[in-house]
């Protein structure tokens, strides 16, 4: 199994900003595309940004010059910095990882999610 745990949420101030990690953990062969996701309530995730092993790295279009993806793939963790953060940046925010588990075995896993608060 794999596991995915997320930190640095919070409350913040409009203008302010956060920093969100993504560690992985259990058994991983290799770890593919990263990304991070939100949700509000009432609405379906929303990709905030998505780190592939190869290829660009895609922002989701209302995260754009504000938010910065970034990962270290030898502590197997997935960063999000957030800036110049905005009420409707508030959601919960989720790490997802596609990660090979053996030489054939692979999926898709997710964090639980982590509370960032943005208020006016």
């Amino acid at each position: 199994q794999v596991q995915l745990v997320e930190s640095g949420g919070g409350l913040v101030q409009a203008g302010g900003s956060l920093r969100l990690s993504c560690t992985a953990s259990g058994t991983i062969f290799r770890i593919n595309a990263m990304g991070w996701y939100r949700q509000t309530p009432g609405k379906q995730h929303e990709l905030v940004a998505r780190s592939p092993t190869g290829g660009s790295i895609t922002y989701g279009g209302s995260v754009k010059g504000r938010f910065a993806i970034s990962r270290d793939n030898a502590k197997k963790t997935l960063y999000l910095q957030m800036d110049s953060l905005k009420p409707e940046d508030t959601a919960v925010y989720y790490c997802n990882a596609n990660v090979d588990t053996g030489t054939v075995a692979r999926g898709s896993y997710w964090g639980q999610g982590t509370q960032v608060t943005v208020s006016s």
